[in-house]
């Protein structure tokens, strides 16, 4: 049966039995009520179509229906839904008959209290055999539709709450088409979701964090209650950033306060990063993840967001700041303030294992943005490690914005105190389930434990993971084992290190020879270097494709190692590490002191990159079997590409030329590298663009071009440029439709590209007559779209990443320089954007708009910092000091202006142009200030003082833009009379008249 019919049968049986029961347990109030509601308070009119309605339902899906199980659960729930309705008849009011005077008489009347009680037994019972068969049955079909399905049955919860609804208000449901139409907006919508990549593991409850544990009663206290009074009370400040070393449960305090609110009802939405997790890792899938989250916990703003969705095409592959405001901040503005009393938190764990330092600043500064919603209380409680990055993204906000707390600071005694609780509720539980004797494991113990720990409670968690898996014969042993750890040990994080060294050595043991032991050590170093440094984690299955080995393989090195992974019993779950802390300890000599363990982490590298590449080397044309070349990949199915393209080969696509980067290895001509790119090129780019990563086929492309040397490696060298001319150029083809790769990109690919003449039998046969193309790639690049106005203005950051467009469209555009990508739209004019410029370090931007105003701009978040007002004219030009300290405008209004750029205010306002002035410029050493205007002329100014140095006259039209040679001895300016002029910056006097334009010359 297919899972998607499936999930139709099963949302009808959930709707009858949520309704049913609701209206038994309303049954069973009114019989208990000592009045009973009033008969024509109920309009049980109502309650009968309705029932009618499910019940028609069931019998339309059951004979539908190819599973036995379901089909005999729906049987079952026609026979209750028949006596439901026998009942009502019975208590329906009736045209010429007595009307009893409270429903309660009514009840009593037809059903017996015996009755009601089994009728709501039985419903139970259909509910745990629905579960029960989803479980066992149904578990692979639904593995790839389970956040649909929970959101549609959630969806159904409400809309069967809104019927019971409208019957106490005497509402004819029908009428209105409440069912039916609510049923097609939410199909509506949750399509719409459906557009927005999200990272499904990111949740807090997500399946596969199952068994992440939580504060323990008793423990945490204080700072669950700080964080409580914080959301709930009257505290301005949005955030809570809690922060603390690796190992001082900051994870499980997320998780605790996710659940509290989650169970509240007030959890608008949560976030744990993880770098085991390829998608938990991205930035990118941040504030998408986010924005389904909020649609499904908070249905009034479902709308606002689909809308949102359905008016930004493309948003999900969008900057930050353009998904944030787009599909968040704004709809949250449209929620009716009536609506929410309580406040919502977000719960944001470990931004530090985000991947990108600018990604991590920027989702800092947008999420303070909060705090300007005033129609709904919204906080966002973060978690993270000390790290700089994140303290300096604090440090750009105001201390209004947020509260922080340290937890490493939180005293030793307090702490300790907890982690008792935690390993006495852990050990006695072990105790218990072992039948280890009620003495188990003495006070002692617990005290040397908890002094072991030294304060962090990932030690106590391990350790209690430790002995619970040494079963009955080894967990007294294996404790044993633990007490006779190094005491010399002072520092938290070596105790953490001993106690994985202790695990690690238990997994050998002492039964093999010791050849048997160096081959057990190298099986260890192999898979668990490669846990170690994988991307994105991987099932047992999965990984074993990736390593070339069996799973019996994995499953043998990892059987005694579950203190410290998790590793899981479905095959299709990830392999994970119970904690970052334990990569660190592989991969450092200084914290892994048994050489036995520890993994070379360039050498692990290494392996894994030649295992991508044996995996991609089974990459064929059209994998995905869509055989029309026009196939776009919004037309294919998930499902497909992950049937043709398993988890393995997807991870070795996306992740080889990393892994070939962190090893370190030198490229060559007919190296692998090579060979495997002149026989596969297309079909991993075919592939990547599948899976909707097209821009990191050009990353990594990129990548490749870098590690490539022309004297090492000539043909290899010449063959990646070709390989990113080719890639940059197609972009938009590929994206949007893989097979062109082998049409249009190579047809229309330049005679003499290589790759054009190395894949050539690819082009299809029913391609006929070859167009004329030019014979090499000419000098452009890329193209980059996204302006809905001309462009007037570009610039490039000091550092050559980032470009920068100003457009009438009346926003500025930064662009990835490499890929072309867009990262930001900074909106903010209301007028024609004139002019652009980065400062010298790169953080910020400034630009020019018509609307007589300069913006400045925070580089990396696009956020705005300043807008210098002043001007009585549009202005033209801006330019930042060489020291960054002054900013620079020219107006239409004939007057430049110096403003600082810290502060945004005015310092000198330079008249004496009659004209409007089009262009100014600093000189290197920041002392003179040079500005081009529509009066003819050019003048020279004091830039510490203001005063007029020197008027250039000679220019017979308009001067349209002025600039300083690099020693600053010579300045050039270009005007409407066709000339370019060079003056002396010290004198004034005119040197040269360069001629030769036939029209006005605009820029120099």
């Amino acid at each position: 049966m297919e899972a998607l019919a499936i999930i139709g049968l099963v949302g009808n049986i959930v709707q009858f039995i949520d309704f049913s029961g609701k209206l038994i347990s309303k049954s069973t109030e009114l019989y208990r009520s000592s009045e009973g509601a009033l008969a024509e308070n109920i309009d049980i009119e109502t309650i009968t179509k309705h029932l009618l309605t499910l019940n028609k339902s069931l019998e339309d899906t059951t004979n539908a229906s190819s599973d036995a199980a379901l089909e005999r659960l729906c049987a079952s729930c026609n026979t209750v839904a028949n006596e439901l309705l026998m009942a009502l008849d019975k208590v329906k009011l009736k045209s010429g008959q007595q009307k009893w005077k409270s429903l309660r008489k009514a009840l009593q009347s037809v059903w017996s209290k015996e009755k009601i009680m089994k009728l709501d037994q039985q419903l139970a019972g259909f509910r745990d055999e629905l579960n029960l068969h989803l479980t066992a049955d149904l578990r692979e079909n639904f593995s790839q539709f389970r956040l649909e399905h929970l959101n549609r049955l959630q969806d159904l919860d409400l809309i069967t709450n809104k019927v019971l609804d409208a019957i106490i208000k005497q509402e004819d449901v029908f009428q209105h088409k409440i069912t039916r139409d609510e049923i097609r907006d939410i199909e509506d919508q949750q399509r719409c979701l459906d557009k927005l990549p999200i990272a499904v593991q990111a949740a807090f409850n997500s399946y596969d964090r199952r068994h992440d544990p939580l504060c323990l009663p008793n423990t945490r206290v204080d700072i669950l209650q700080e964080i409580e009074a914080w959301a709930s009370g009257k505290d301005e400040r949005c955030i809570f950033w809690l922060r603390g070393w690796a190992g001082t449960g900051k994870s499980t305090i997320a998780r605790t306060v996710a659940q509290t609110y989650d169970k509240q009802k007030r959890l608008g939405a949560s976030f744990f990063f993880s770098k085991d997790d390829g998608d938990a890792r991205q930035a990118s899938r941040f504030f998408t993840t986010i924005a389904t989250q909020l649609a499904s916990n908070l249905p009034s703003l479902k709308p606002h967001i689909c809308k949102a969705i359905a008016d930004h095409t493309g948003v999900g592959s969008q900057s930050l700041r353009d998904q944030w405001h787009k599909i968040i901040l704004r709809p949250l503005s449209k929620l009716d303030s009536r609506s929410f009393q309580s406040s919502f938190v977000l719960v944001i764990d470990a931004l530090d294992e985000c991947d990108g330092e600018n990604d991590i600043q920027l989702i800092v500064h947008l999420l303070a943005e909060i705090r300007s919603l005033r129609n709904i209380r919204l906080r966002v409680f973060m978690t993270s490690r000390p790290e700089t990055p994140i303290q300096y993204s604090f440090c750009q906000i105001s201390d209004a914005e947020y509260r922080d707390f340290v937890l490493h600071d939180i005293t030793q005694a307090i702490t300790n105190d907890d982690i008792s609780t935690f390993l006495k509720y852990k050990l006695d539980g072990i105790g218990q389930e072992l039948s280890l004797g009620p003495s188990w494991p003495g006070e002692h113990v617990i005290r040397r434990l908890i002094q072991d720990a030294g304060g962090l409670f990932i030690w106590a968690e391990t350790a209690c993971r430790f002995i619970r898996t040494g079963k009955k014969i080894f967990a007294a042993t294996r404790l044993s084992t633990l007490l006779q750890g190094d005491r010399s040990v002072t520092a938290p994080e070596k105790y953490l290190d001993e106690l994985y060294l202790t695990v690690l050595k238990n997994s050998v043991g002492d039964v093999y020879d010791e050849q048997e032991k160096e081959d057990l050590h190298t099986m260890l170093r192999h898979v668990l270097g490669s846990i170690a440094v994988i991307f994105s984690s991987l099932s047992p299955g999965a990984l074993a494709k990736l390593l070339d080995v069996t799973k019996g393989y994995i499953g043998q090195t990892l059987e005694d190692l579950h203190a410290i992974l998790d590793i899981p019993k479905e095959e299709s779950r990830p392999i994970r590490l119970h904690h970052p802390s334990f990569r660190d300890f592989l991969l450092k000599k200084r914290r892994c002191s048994d050489l036995n363990f520890l993994v070379k982490e360039k050498q692990a590298h290494g392996v894994l990159t030649k295992n991508c590449i044996r995996l991609m080397s089974t990459l064929k044309r059209d994998i995905c079997d869509l055989r029309h070349p026009g196939a776009l990949v919004d037309d294919v199915e998930a499902t497909r590409v992950n049937l043709f393209l398993p988890p393995s080969i997807q991870y070795a696509c996306l992740y080889w030329v990393q892994h070939l980067q962190k090893s370190k290895a030198r490229l060559c001509d007919d190296g692998e590298v090579h060979v495997f790119l002149q026989e596969h090129l297309l079909h991993w780019l075919e592939a990547l663009s599948l899976m909707g990563k097209t821009s990191e086929s050009l990353l990594a492309i990129i990548s490749l071009e870098s590690m490539v040397t022309a004297s090492e490696a000539p043909c290899l060298y010449a063959f990646i440029h070709d390989v990113k001319r080719f890639a940059l150029y197609n972009r938009s083809i590929i994206e949007e439709a893989p097979l062109q790769l082998y049409c249009s990109a190579l047809v229309f690919a330049p005679k003499m590209s290589m790759v054009r003449m190395l894949f050539k039998n690819q082009i299809p046969s029913w391609i006929t007559g070859l167009p004329k193309v030019q014979r090499e790639w000419n000098s452009s690049l890329q193209t980059l779209e996204g302006h809905s106005g001309p462009v007037k203005a570009v610039a490039f950051s000091p550092d050559g990443k980032l470009v920068a467009s100003a457009s009438d469209d009346r926003t500025v555009r930064l662009w990835d320089a490499a890929t072309g990508a867009s990262l930001q739209t900074l909106e903010g004019h209301s007028r024609w954007v004139q002019a652009v410029a980065f400062s010298p370090d790169g953080k910020l931007v400034a630009s020019a708009s018509d609307d007589r105003t300069v913006r400045l701009w925070d580089a990396a978040t696009g956020a705005s910092l300043q807008t210098l007002e002043g001007h009585s004219g549009s202005v033209q030009a801006v330019a930042f000091s060489p020291d960054g300290k002054l900013v620079a405008s020219a107006s239409g209004d004939g007057t430049v202006r110096l403003w600082d750029a810290a502060t945004g205010a005015s310092l000198q306002t330079l008249e004496g142009h009659s004209g409007p002035v089009q262009a100014v410029a600093f000189s290197p050493d920041g002392k003179l200030v040079a500005s081009a205007s529509g009066d003819d002329t050019v003048r020279l100014w004091d830039a510490a003082t203001g005063a007029s140095l020197q008027t250039l006259e000679g220019h017979s039209g308009w001067v349209q833009a002025v600039a300083f040679s690099p020693d600053g001895k010579l300045v050039a300016s270009a005007s409407w009379d066709g000339t370019v002029r060079l003056w002396d910056a010290a004198t004034g006097a005119s040197l040269q008249t360069l001629e030769g334009h036939s029209g006005w010359v605009q820029a120099l």
